[in-house]
């Protein structure tokens, strides 16, 4: 008699908070998704506690695999970073990181958050429309954002917050 066949495990998608053991990890995969480089001074403000909750590694099946970082701005947050090495895209991973942040910022209360916003270099065509899947609206043109890459222009893009109700 055959037994049934196993059913394949589901990946593992998890998330964690960035820390002095796992910034290496942050920095090396930045080094391969964007063509800028870091300062020390962005690595040790985005293992700030307050904004604890909008960075974050990604991993798949344990696997470090991407990241988003964000920071503070007054009642906004400024998506600096997110991305996904080329072998996992196309598994919602990046939707997944971008959901999660989007629903920190809706229950985040000191201070209340009102939006979201980032830029994406006018040739990644690409990033634009997967922000615009999630709800952002392209506000606005920002001349000269990066220095050391072309095209320099970038698209600034943003996402009202529906913040969750007061408890």
């Amino acid at each position: 008699m055959e037994s049934p066949p196993t059913p394949a495990l589901a990946p593992r998608v998890s998330f964690a908070s960035l820390t002095h053991q796992n910034i290496g990890t942050v920095q090396k995969l930045n080094s391969v998704l964007f063509p800028v480089k870091y300062s020390e001074k962005y690595y040790k403000d985005i293992q700030l506690s307050e904004v604890e909750a909008f960075c974050q590694l990604v991993y798949y099946n344990d696997v470090p695999v991407g990241n988003i970082c964000c920071k503070l701005e007054n009642k906004e947050l400024y998506l600096t970073t997110l991305g996904i090495l080329a072998p996992y895209r196309s598994r919602k991973l990046g939707s997944q990181a971008l959901d999660r942040i989007i629903q920190a910022a809706s229950s985040h209360t000191k201070p209340k958050i009102k939006r979201i916003f980032l830029h994406v270099q006018i040739s990644n065509v690409d990033a634009k429309r997967f922000y615009e899947r999630h709800g952002f609206k392209e506000t606005g043109i920002k001349k000269d954002y990066y220095k050391k890459i072309t095209p320099r222009d970038a698209w600034i893009l943003e996402k009202t917050i529906e913040n969750a109700p007061e408890q």
